[in-house]
């Protein structure tokens, strides 16, 4: 009994000699006008002291302090007179560093008594802050000095480990909140919410600090102990910025710590503040503002990602495919801004879940719905409005929907046009966003998305252009236990186009396109421990594509039918990957992919002439397939590895290697994807594409706040097409005659340099990059820049992007957006001489020449209603002028031969500056 009583008493005079051994430490220092961040880093580097602190609260402190031999509470009594800060060391010499309350480092009197706690609850003592503090701030200190007791309570601790699940959610409208960290730091143990909110984490049992950061969020940390596994959910609140402070990133030096490169994380937030033409916030304008990443022009629909082209982005709305991206000849992007949740893009390190496209995935996830309340958003402008409603359907908040929609109605804008050739055309768009998704119980929740737009327009002609998406998806996750899930999802994918003319009956026709697939996924993640992260699945897809239907518009056309076969196919995929932690400095993501494509029938397959020029003259034999007969077979892995390896708590290197396959081509004759492009399947004829890239990055950060990159890659494309002069692409039963297979190289470094913090933030990014093609395939009939090497249509080798934030105060900032790019490659007439008494053009090797550089600078004033709570709707306004300099930047150079000269002209979509409002609600 005695030693019962003694033991306490010698841990009480341990903790209290150790106590006293740390306030006795003695440092020397003397600084002058430093950061704070450096301030710390000096204390950390002569004692055994580590601070915890939030930057953003601390980037405007610079500190001017020389002490000899001074204690850890006399120095910072100095530093901190007069300045809000309080600050806590416990017996360990950690130093914590609040604003206006102070927090306790001994343990709550009766934290031995306290009943078992196994979810994230509100029902605690609040503790006492400082005069000005708010209810919420008061809440936020009390959960983050909580115990959360974690799994059956027991007397003692035992050894191992123990996993803790659960979900990170938004505070106010209770929606999953994806790509969040959730960390400890000792051990050092991290991992990444999913897209649906989701972690698992394995940690020590014991007494654990667990700290949760998202992009745009307020960081927060919960106190634990783990007893065994079990299951804790977070709310995080909206992140409001001081003067002093923009936070938008997440878990600081994430850059650094993940094994992930060429992945490019844009929040939401971010794209709203980016000026684009006509005010819409648009996600593929700030895509192009990223490194390795251009388009051929303004306003186009596609984007090129590091040499590829741009049908080789596999562009995907929670998971459903959308191929064309783009409304209204691309001056607005697909996606409605108020319904996404966040956009990732991925040009190296592809993940193995990913296939059937050689450069890189865009992946936008779109947002559940407000599960509290009912709520919506909208914004009104000069060419389109938008509106989005969300809530819960039931009474318990387990089923959500969210449902957003766009329209236009630009043809005002049209008939203001000074040319009165163009006083009859006409452009309108719109699209819907439907999710639905409703948590079944604990273990089970269902998602279900749907999206459909559609586009039509006329110019200056009584041609009549429709094109549209549908798309239509439904998952299922299921979670098996803490270390094993499963999501299962089922959709189909539609893009159809059609234009025609009834002007005139005699001559009416109608001709119409559409691809249309079914998919069906399987992934399941297991996640053993902290050092494995296991993923594998199956993928399938059924292509059906109808190339072509040409057709009498009306009963009095005298217009001859013509039908091009329609075509299907299978691809499948099986894939396995680990992330596989071996060290804290030393990481391996490694996966292969295996995928097989059958190309089925019915359908005739044409043979030719062995080793001869391909041409309908050419062939010699045609063999007939029946339905779902298997036509021809492409199979064979892919490789996807990356590794990490830190130099530093501040520095890593990375490198990838990547190996892809695609099975599916766009066919178009234009520089830039148009509404009428083709999509062409692999067959005996035209092999699918494949190609291979090597990346190596240097990642550092500083300060706390900059971040810095440098990647290099190298890549090598086989069967890519290319097209012969004079080629037919539409109606054409023969297309393997006129298109070209060639190789093709691309190689490049990318420099990025991003501030995170602090009133003012933003990125600027320089790309160095060439993309060049060889066509020396003796079957086809002609060599392209005599076999040589010749720059591809997008090669653009120069590019420079700088996106700027500057925050005035809670309501007003300005954003700045500068673009300067090399122009594009052109084939260009470069003499005129008489053949057989018959004028000739001789023009140059192909790609030889280029367009002018293209320069353009954006600028943009957004303001903020005033943030009174009770209000019927919170708005805001966002004005500005596209293009401010008004230069006219070249799209496109056309020539003309006029009374036997040949004149060129320059083409510019945007020739002068445009101005844009856009209100903005919320209610």
């Amino acid at each position: 009994m005695r030693l019962f009583f003694l033991l306490p008493a010698c841990c009480f005079l341990f903790g209290s000699n150790r106590a006293m051994a740390q306030n006795e430490q003695r440092i020397s220092i003397d600084v002058t006008n430093v950061s704070f961040t450096q301030f710390v880093q000096t204390i950390e580097n002569t004692s055994a002291y580590r601070f915890y602190f939030n930057t953003a609260e601390t980037d405007t402190l610079h500190v001017t302090i020389k002490a000899d031999k001074a204690t850890i509470t006399e120095i910072l009594q100095q530093v901190f007179q007069h300045t809000g800060f309080q600050y806590a060391v416990d017996v360990d010499g950690h130093v914590y560093l609040t604003k206006n309350y102070k927090i306790q480092t001994a343990l709550a009197p009766d934290f031995f008594s306290r009943n078992k706690i196994t979810k994230d609850t509100t029902a605690e003592p609040v503790i006492a802050l400082a005069a000005g503090d708010t209810e919420k701030d008061k809440l936020k200190a009390s959960l983050e000095k909580k115990l959360f007791e974690i799994g059956a309570k027991t007397n003692t601790i035992g050894r191992g480990s123990a996993i803790l699940v659960g979900y990170v959610r938004d505070i106010k409208s209770g929606e999953a909140i994806s790509g969040a960290v959730v960390y400890v730091d000792t051990p050092a143990v991290k991992t990444i919410t999913d897209q649906f909110g989701y972690f698992s984490i394995t940690l020590p049992k014991g007494r654990q600090l667990l700290h949760i950061n998202s992009l745009g969020m307020k960081d927060t940390k919960r106190q634990l102990m783990m007893y065994s596994d079990g299951k804790l959910n977070i709310e995080l609140e909206d992140y409001i910025a001081s003067l002093k402070g923009v936070t938008v990133t997440t878990e600081k030096k994430s850059n650094v710590r993940s094994t992930q490169m060429g992945v490019d994380k844009v929040n939401i937030r971010t794209i709203k503040q980016v000026p684009t033409v006509l005010g819409e916030s648009d996600i593929l304008r700030v895509v192009l503002t990223l490194p390795g990443v251009t388009s051929v022009g303004e306003a186009s629909t596609g984007f090129n990602v590091r040499g590829g082209a741009a049908d080789q982005n596999l562009i995907l709305l929670n998971d459903a495919t959308i191929y064309n991206p783009s409304h209204l000849f691309g001056f607005f992007s697909a996606f409605n801004t108020d319904v996404v949740k966040g956009v990732e893009l991925y040009k190296s390190a592809i993940p193995e879940k990913y296939g059937g496209r050689l450069s890189s995935v865009l992946d936008v996830s779109t947002r559940d719905g407000n599960s509290k309340k009912l709520s919506g958003t909208g914004g009104i402008g000069l060419l389109t409005s938008r509106l989005t409603l969300e809530g819960p359907l039931d009474k318990e908040g387990k089923t959500t929907f969210i449902l957003g929609g766009r329209t236009t109605y630009s043809d005002w804008l049209l008939k203001q046009v000074p040319n009165s050739a163009y006083q009859n055309s006409s452009a309108s768009f719109y699209d819907l966003n439907l999710n639905i998704t409703s948590t079944v119980n604990a273990k089970n929740t269902i998602y279900v998305t749907g999206y459909i737009s559609h586009d039509q327009f006329r110019l200056n002609s009584d041609t009549l252009y429709k094109y549209g998406n549908q798309n239509g998806i439904i998952k299922w996750k299921h979670i098996f236990n803490n270390r094993f899930f499963s999501v299962v999802s089922a959709g189909v994918d539609r893009y159809d186009y059609s234009f025609g003319s009834n002007l005139v009956p005699v001559n009416a026709y109608k001709l119409s396109y559409d691809i249309n697939q079914t998919h069906f996924r399987t992934e399941f993640n297991y996640n053993p421990n902290n050092q494995h992260s296991i993923n594998f699945g199956v993928h399938s897809i059924y292509y059906k594509i109808h190339p072509g239907s040409y057709q009498p518009d009306s009963p009095q056309s005298l217009v001859v039918p013509n039908t091009v076969p329609a075509e299907q196919a299978m691809e499948s995929a099986l894939y396995l990957g680990d992330r596989y932690n071996i060290s804290p400095d030393f990481s391996i993501n490694a996966g292969i992919r295996y995928s097989l494509y059958s190309y089925l029938g019915p359908h005739d397959v044409y043979h030719y002439i062995p080793g001869s020029p391909r041409s309908t003259t050419s062939v010699t034999d045609t063999a007939h397939f029946g339905p779902g007969q298997n036509i021809k077979t492409y199979s064979g892995p892919e490789i996807r590895l990356a590794m990490r390896y830190s130099l530093s708590a501040d520095a890593s290197v990375k490198a990838s290697f990547n190996t892809l396959r695609q099975y599916i081509h766009t066919l178009s004759n234009t520089t830039a994807i148009s509404p009428t492009d083709i999509w062409k399947l692999s067959d005996p004829n035209i092999p699918p594409q494949e190609g291979y890239q090597v990346s190596m990055g240097y990642y550092r950060n500083f300060s706390g706040s900059i971040e810095t990159s440098v990647e290099v890659y190298y890549k090598q494309i086989n069967h890519y097409l290319d097209y012969k002069s004079g080629a037919t692409l539409i109606m054409n039963k023969h297309i393997e005659t006129d298109v070209i297979n060639t190789r093709g190289e691309a190689y490049g470094a990318e420099f990025m340099i991003k501030k995170t913090e602090g009133k003012l933030n933003g990125w600027l990014s320089y790309t160095y990059s060439s993309t060049r093609l060889k066509m020396d395939d003796p079957i086809a009939g002609e060599l392209i820049n005599k076999g040589n090497y010749y720059p591809a249509n997008f090669d653009k080798p120069h590019n420079v992007n700088f996106i700027g934030n500057y925050k005035f105060s809670h309501r007003v900032s300005i954003s700045l957006n500068a673009v300067y790019s090399t122009g594009r490659p052109i084939t260009l007439p470069i003499a005129i001489f008489n053949q057989a008494g018959a004028q000739r053009v001789y023009y140059s090797d192909r790609n030889q020449y280029r367009i002018p550089d293209y320069i353009r600078s954006d600028l943009s004033v957004n303001i903020e209603g005033n943030h009174k709570i009770k209000k019927l709707a919170h708005s805001s306004w966002s004005l500005g002028v596209y293009n401010m300099f008004a230069r006219q930047n070249p799209y496109s150079i056309y020539f003309i031969q006029e009374n036997g000269l040949i004149k060129g002209y320059q083409l510019s979509i945007f020739g002068t500056a445009i101005p844009f409002v856009t209100y903005n609600f919320k209610f």
